[in-house]
């Protein structure tokens, strides 16, 4: 579909849908294309080598003259993460941020050493209008400051996007902008991109004034103990209010982790937190009594690099725990990390320390995504006449359009896609569109879409079977083996204790070469693919494993052959 040819407007999803992370859509009228948000995810543990993982901007790149401006719903890595590779690769006349999220960008962006000035800030009371496309945006309630959703009307109809979002009616920041939501939902909505993320969990969320208090309690209840806090460096709320528990019990603060030191830098110089004061160095921290410190830092999620699972492993350069410590993790598994969370809570135990996590039993955390009378509570605002679940595995967005039908929307108007595919909005009626390009894209080092899924199947096969190198030397000219065939291994076998199976398989190789070289046709490419193709199955047979197998061929002349050439 040409939309320059017709007048409909299309919705077009480039990331974010059967998963959590990388969100990122866009909606076009006629040569004009805003886009909303550009994240990354963060690899599973099967994505060996890659550091994150991008949408497929192909469909930005086949219409790089139609894009106006990029919009941020807040600062969160799944909102913002791609936005330094989006830059690198296609022109974008403008990004508008909300203030806390466009500190964030920029500093991404200064990391990167990319030079951009076309970065903006807006607030609920920025409109923007590009060509038949008009921009408001409304106050929402997040776990960071500054979080937005996005009113975007064109001459078909409203799109209202809500972003990441809760409803708290005790909030640690600003409250929700009730009020403007239901204007919108009476002035008439008819698509809802809203947030599944908590769509499962029945009720409504903990408000952030819970989690206040319990830390509070167990500032008490830990007087004379030094505190270790893990949270996620991006949930600001949650890190002011740890920065006045502090304030209210006499406690330094000692922050761990390049990323949660980058968040509070920008929320302090925002204004977001107060008590600047609190903060002190390592050495600091190491000379003051126990109950006068608290440590706040990264990986909450047992990352392996985070400040906390260095510490737990004893590797920290500048922190050491103490018997008396206490470990309190004020977050929840991310789905996926609760293995890696469990070694790094053993490992905490091992060197004697008491650790708190969320529970039943003490509230210290809460989400900042919608629970699920939370998500009927935004639909009877809003009064959508389509839904579109975004920003959740496929339970998720199924669930969600399922409270849609609930609340009143036909089931044909509740649409749950997959990543590339669009709706069509033409005269207030929605249907499917046409799908483009969705992949993931993986940034591997400096290698931006390099390491495709080939690759990521060869480092499985890798890391599960090995490779198996196969050196052989031959005169091609002569079509002669000259010696039998050298193997060797990594990750398959131990060749010294295994010296049979390594005679057996250089048995087999040298028949297959020989068998090859009969052929005056063959060549190097037809010789390494007879190689591969014959010790496939021969290896398999004897070992049940597939390891890579790599032919290394040397093409040895003698004296007199050298002479003549």
């Amino acid at each position: 579909m040409n939309n320059n040819e017709t007048n409909e407007t299309q919705i077009v999803v480039l990331g974010g849908l059967g998963e959590v992370g990388k969100n990122m859509y866009c909606v076009m009228h006629k040569d004009a294309i805003v886009i909303i948000d550009a994240g990354v995810s963060f690899p599973e543990s099967e994505l060996l080598g890659v550091d994150y993982v991008l949408p497929d901007f192909t469909f930005l790149k086949e219409n790089e003259s139609k894009i106006k401006a990029l919009l941020i719903t807040h600062g969160h890595e799944d909102h913002i993460g791609s936005i330094p590779f989006l830059l690198q690769s296609i022109n974008i006349p403008a990004i508008y941020a909300p203030n806390h999220a466009k500190e964030l960008i920029a500093v991404k962006l200064q990391d990167k050493n990319i030079s951009y000035n076309n970065l903006f800030v807006y607030t609920d009371k920025t409109k923007l209008k590009f060509k038949e496309i008009e921009v408001e945006f409304f106050r929402t309630t997040h776990s960071i400051p500054d979080s937005h959703g996005i009113s975007i009307t064109t001459p078909d109809g409203t799109i209202v996007t809500t972003g990441d979002y809760k409803f708290d009616l005790t909030p640690i920041g600003p409250m929700a902008d009730l009020y403007k939501m239901a204007c919108l939902g009476e002035k008439g909505v008819d698509l809802l991109i809203g947030d599944s993320t908590n769509a499962l969990n029945e009720g409504f969320s903990s408000s952030e004034s819970v989690v206040d208090e319990t830390l509070s309690e167990m500032f008490d209840k830990c007087k004379n103990s030094r505190i270790i806090i893990a949270t996620f460096a991006s949930n600001i709320y949650r890190v002011k209010h740890i920065f006045e528990t502090c304030y209210k019990h006499n406690r330094k603060i000692c922050i761990f982790g390049r990323s949660m030191e980058n968040n509070i830098n920008i929320s302090l110089n925002g204004g977001y937190i107060d008590h600047k004061e609190l903060l002190i160095t390592p050495e600091e921290a190491n000379n003051l009594k126990p109950n006068q410190v608290t440590i706040l830092c990264t990986g909450s999620q047992g990352e392996p690099l985070a400040a906390l699972s260095r510490i737990s492993n004893g590797t920290h350069k500048q922190i050491r725990l103490r018997p008396d410590d206490v470990v309190i993790f004020s977050s929840s598994a991310i789905p996926g990390n609760a293995l890696s969370i469990s070694k790094t809570i053993n490992k905490l135990y091992l060197q004697g320390v008491k650790v708190y996590t969320n529970s039943y039993l003490a509230d210290l955390h809460t989400s900042g995504h919608a629970n699920e009378e939370e998500v009927k509570l935004m639909i009877r605002l809003i009064k959508p006449k389509y839904l579109m679940p975004f920003h959740g595995d496929y339970r998720m967005l199924k669930k969600q359009a399922d409270i849609g039908i609930n609340c009143g929307i036909p089931k044909e108007n509740t649409f749950i896609l997959k990543n590339g595919d669009t709706l069509i909005m033409k005269n207030h009626h929605i249907t499917r569109g046409p799908s483009y390009s969705g992949n993931d894209i993986y940034v591997d080092g400096n290698r931006v879409g390099e390491v495709g899924s080939a690759v990521i199947k060869d480092r499985k096969i890798m890391s599960n079977d090995g490779i198996l190198v196969v050196i052989i030397n031959v005169n091609m000219k002569k079509r002669e083996l000259l010696i039998k065939p050298n193997i060797t291994t990594r990750g398959f076998i131990l060749v010294n204790e295994n010296e049979e199976l390594i005679h057996k398989i250089e048995n087999k190789a040298e028949s297959i070469i020989r068998n090859s070289l009969i052929d005056p046709k063959s060549n190097f490419a037809s010789l390494k693919a007879d190689i591969t193709e014959g010790l496939y199955p021969f290896i398999n047979n004897l070992t049940g494993r597939k390891p890579i197998i790599l032919p290394i061929i040397l093409d040895i002349k003698n004296e007199k052959e050298v002479a003549l050439n």
